[in-house]
């Protein structure tokens, strides 16, 4: 089930009701529904996907007794590796084993070495990636006292499986999302409007401008030799555009989804595009996944505090695996070493320059330029199927950059420009909620908010369901 969905359609609006009747009249059994709908939603795509699951919670569960320093345990250290090893065993198996294994019978064909190893057959579970992570985070948290462990098995399985997160996040926090689980949810007005105005904005992302970006995006990447250069050029801004509004969308509306179940999530994108350089950038894109590395990977290997060399390495250690978290191919991990150099160049060059009192708009401008540049240009390796395609796609522009006067004179080098039809108002519409510190429920927004509604009610029954780019890592 996806929220672009018509059985999502039928399927929230049905828990909501259900929810908050049962706030009425049986509030206690209110988290017991919300965790049958998650495992309902998941199970929905298969019942293998939520067996694994399942092991995820019940080892999870268990294990969070034992990592707790206050439950007199001894060496609780023994069942933090546990979980670790479990934890991340499962996910690297599950997602990466016939990655390695092809690579090594690479090798071994190198080598003339006869071996084969064989692979298996193995379907990647839906969200994987997410809910290890929030397994992961929890038992941290109970070792290092942060929280107390969850007694209540119910409880802990919706923080686990709750599913507006389930699938793409946001990846939540125990200490930020158990309190809200363990507390008595009332319904409120304002923080429902929010909701809505979230999720309608989550859609028109979606099914309205990355949906559309898509078909251009994918007949591009599929035939790059045969576009010019300014195409390409159009269909690299498109396709950065499309994984914004692919990815934010699914955001807005997972946020805006718990907001009317009374729960307040984690902010995910923050405006990305109007960062100032490469680091400012990160602070803004997929924020829970760069603060989940930030706080459970580089500040324990010391993050900046520990010299020059070493918070050059801990930013490398950081970005190659949250490549490689993203999916088993070399163009995720070779994406996120490209994102550590930038990183550490801005870092090295703020260390070697004085801060710049000069905040003028054009200057602004040209670093969010800049940076925006960088960023789309990385994504092209993010999008393509192998390195290869990347330095290939880039190839073409290069050879076939000097034509573009003569072919823009002769109408051939706008094939892919009606993309800014889309870009053009989600730009917009960034531009006004960001001076408007992110309160959807504004003026502005309620102008536009009943044309937002119809143009996407029109796209989703005009066009298929689509699954979210995200799903797959």
């Amino acid at each position: 089930m996806i929220f672009n969905s018509f059985e999502y359609l039928f399927f929230f609006p049905t828990v909501y009701i259900l929810y908050w009747l049962l706030n009425i009249y049986a509030p206690k059994l209110q988290n017991s529904l919300l965790v049958m709908a998650s495992f309902v939603f998941y199970g929905l795509w298969s019942v293998k996907f939520l067996s694994v699951l399942l092991i995820c919670i019940l080892t999870n569960y268990i294990l969070g007794y034992k990592v707790s320093k206050d439950e007199n345990n001894k060496n609780p250290i023994i069942y933090v590796t546990i979980s670790l090893i479990l934890n991340v065993g499962l996910l690297v198996f599950l997602k990466y084993y016939n990655f390695f294994i092809e690579e090594l019978n690479f090798l071994l064909n190198l080598s003339n070495n006869n071996l084969n190893i064989p692979l298996l057959s193995i379907v990647i579970p839906i969200g994987i990636s997410f809910y290890t992570f929030h397994g992961i985070s929890y038992i941290l948290d109970v070792y290092k006292g942060k929280i107390q462990p969850e007694k209540n098995l119910i409880n802990y399985s919706l923080f686990v499986s709750f599913f507006p997160l389930l699938v793409a996040g946001p990846i939540e926090r125990a200490e930020h999302l158990l309190p809200q689980i363990q507390a008595k949810r009332k319904f409120n007005y304002q923080q429902s409007v929010e909701g809505c105005y979230l999720i309608i904005l989550g859609l028109f992302k979606k099914i309205v401008i990355a949906d559309s970006l898509a078909i251009i995006v994918n007949n591009t990447f599929e035939n790059y030799q045969s576009f010019t250069a300014l195409s390409l050029i159009i269909t690299a801004i498109s396709y950065s555009f499309q994984i914004y509004c692919d990815f934010s969308g699914y955001s807005d509306i997972a946020i805006g989804s718990a907001k009317l179940l009374g729960f307040e999530m984690l902010s995910n994108f923050n405006f990305p595009y109007f960062a100032k350089n490469i680091p400012d950038f990160w602070r803004r894109w997929h924020i829970s996944l760069s603060t989940w590395f930030r706080d459970y990977l580089y500040i324990p290997l010391g993050g900046s505090k520990k010299g020059e060399f070493k918070t050059i390495r801990n930013v490398f250690i950081i970005f190659l695996l949250s490549g490689l978290w993203h999916g088993a191919n070399w163009t995720y991990v070779f994406r996120g070493f490209l994102n550590a150099c930038l990183y550490v160049a801005v870092i090295l060059f703020k260390s070697k320059n004085a801060p710049s009192k000069n905040h003028s708009k054009l200057k602004s401008l040209s670093q969010m330029f800049l940076t925006f540049s960088s960023v789309t240009i990385l994504f092209v390796f993010f999008r393509s199927r192998t390195i290869t395609d990347a330095f290939l796609y880039f190839r073409a522009i290069i050879a076939n950059i000097y034509d573009c006067p003569e072919k823009l004179y002769n109408g051939e080098g706008l094939s892919n420009i009606n993309a800014f039809i889309y870009i053009i108002p989600m730009l917009f519409i960034d531009w006004k909620l960001r001076f408007n510190e992110r309160k959807v429920d504004t003026p502005f927004f309620k102008k536009i908010a009943y044309l937002l509604i119809i143009i996407t009610l029109y796209k989703i029954i005009s066009s298929e369901e689509t699954q979210y780019i995200y799903f797959k890592f």
